[in-house]
């Protein structure tokens, strides 16, 4: 199945850019583009992609905007959004993930996890930069510990190292190579975790694992 992506931002070069890299890739393919947040939401409506891309600033609407009208919690009917921003700002992050935004990357992205936040989206995952995953958790640290409540199944041991390692800000892939485990292991380890917290994202995650200590180990 091919997966279908609109793309919306309000520089030329930064939406060739990657339509170059997604329509290279046998998979997917773009659909439309738009140079604004009101271009984006009509042609979402009306073409139904798979996975829509935002920039956070355009005008007419902006990007948080957007994805609060594709995908918020008052959306009837969902589209998979990822917002993609030269702005890590730790607002821009909390609002695009609590308005329902499958992923949140910046702009300077490499081609392959542009590609993997797409497919992530489109498999009902959320993907976030793991640098801003990272930053974002400076807020747990410095903020009054207090520990969530334990999963009612609990982590196996393999899952208590990955857990760790997301939460180090470490990619799927260099989880593998450091846990000497498939690139699928890890994919089906951080299922499971993310079920057992019944965590949304891979930030909720990592989270979790400062919030409990773990990390002090």
């Amino acid at each position: 199945m091919t997966i279908r992506v609109l793309i919306a931002d309000d520089q030329q070069l930064v939406r060739a850019g990657f339509r170059l890299i997604i329509d290279d890739a046998d998979d997917m393919e773009v659909v439309a583009e738009a140079e604004d947040g009101a271009t984006a939401v009509e042609l979402a409506r009306s073409l139904r992609p798979d996975v829509c891309l935002v920039d956070v600033r355009m005008p007419a609407l902006d990007g948080l905007e957007v994805t609060r009208r594709l995908a918020g919690p008052d959306v009837p009917d969902p589209l998979r959004v990822i917002v993609v921003t030269t702005f890590d700002l730790d607002e821009y992050v909390r609002d695009a993930l609590a308005n329902g935004a499958a992923g949140f990357l910046l702009k300077d992205v490499s081609p392959s996890l542009l590609l993997e936040a797409v497919r992530a989206a489109h498999r009902g995952d959320v993907l976030v930069s793991p640098s801003i995953t990272v930053r974002l958790l400076a807020h747990f640290t410095a903020e009054p510990r207090v520990a969530p409540p334990a999963p009612v199944v609990p982590l196996t041991a393999r899952e208590e190292e990955v857990l760790q390692a997301a939460a180090r800000g470490l990619s799927n892939s260099e989880i593998a190579e450091a846990l000497f485990i498939s690139l699928g292991t890890v994919k089906k380890h951080l299922a499971a975790i993310q079920d057992k917290l019944g965590a949304r994202n891979r930030v909720e995650i990592a989270g979790f694992a400062w919030q409990t200590g773990r990390m002090d180990r």
